[in-house]
């Protein structure tokens, strides 16, 4: 899982550029939450395009931890990126406000799809496009929600495991305090992304490499010293989470279907 820190720092940046230029714009926005992962998507898009054309948005609620601010603001200025605070309280409270009885999940994903719809309006004040900060850990086990934090134009870190984008960010001299903080989606007060999930982003890395990256099977991964629960546990995340990772299932009536026939990269030259 060790990573070639140079060459992926050059794949990353020349994929934010291309991508970027491919569509005819100079600049991208993005969520700025304090964590890591928008830490080092932000990194990269100021070396690829300058750190003036980079805008970078801290989506704080009431409940959000003061900390996760701070550490946005610290990053920002370490780059010397472009920053704006945009609290979505006054128009996210509305809503639950109108609706009583949301437990925590509805309350996180509208917060998540709050901040989402601020970033693509902010898209459009600056010409640019969304970069998406989700790694390649939180898309397989689904962790993150779709058309919110989910959402994104471009993802540099997409294909990077947690475990990776920690040490591509120390190569990016990211703050230390934002890389040895604990993950937080900052949905609720004192969240983190390990209890939530019930193990921690370095062992189900381990894991998800041998089963996505290396294709080993249950068996395999047996003999390796996993336990099988966790095994089916991660299993059934990457099963029961696949829609996060496509375009909405089109009902085919024709005979080249948007998604199934008709593969833009393939068949268009891109």
């Amino acid at each position: 899982m060790k990573l070639n820190l140079p060459l992926t720092k050059q794949i990353l940046t020349q994929f934010v550029r291309e991508e970027t230029e491919k569509i005819g714009l100079k600049t991208v926005v993005l969520g700025l939450s304090g964590g890591i992962d928008s830490a080092l998507s932000a990194a990269i898009a100021a070396e690829a395009l300058g750190p003036e054309n980079v805008f970078a948005v801290a989506l704080p609620y009431k409940l959000s931890s003061g900390e996760s601010l701070a550490d946005a603001r610290l990053v920002a200025d370490a780059f010397g990126l472009n920053f704006e605070v945009a609290d979505i309280t006054p128009y996210a409270e509305p809503y639950m406000d109108a609706n009583p009885d949301m437990d925590k999940m509805r309350i996180g994903n509208v917060l998540a799809r709050m901040r989402m719809v601020t970033l693509f309006d902010r898209s459009a004040k600056h010409r640019g496009i969304v970069l998406g900060t989700s790694n390649k850990t939180e898309l397989l086990l689904g962790y993150g929600t779709w058309y919110g934090d989910l959402a994104s134009a471009i993802n540099p870190i997409g294909d990077l495991y947690k475990t990776q984008v920690w040490e591509l960010s120390e190569y990016l001299n990211i703050p230390e305090r934002v890389i040895t903080k604990k993950p937080t989606a900052d949905l609720w007060p004192d969240q983190t992304d390990e209890s939530e999930l019930g193990f921690s982003y370095r062992d189900v890395d381990k894991l998800l490499y041998e089963m996505v990256d290396k294709r080993n099977r249950k068996r395999d991964l047996l003999e390796e010293g996993f336990e099988e629960s966790f095994i089916d546990k991660v299993t059934e995340r990457i099963r029961r989470n696949q829609f996060k990772r496509k375009i909405p299932v089109i009902a085919k009536v024709s005979q080249r279907t948007i998604g199934r026939d008709f593969r833009y990269s393939r068949d268009w030259g891109y």
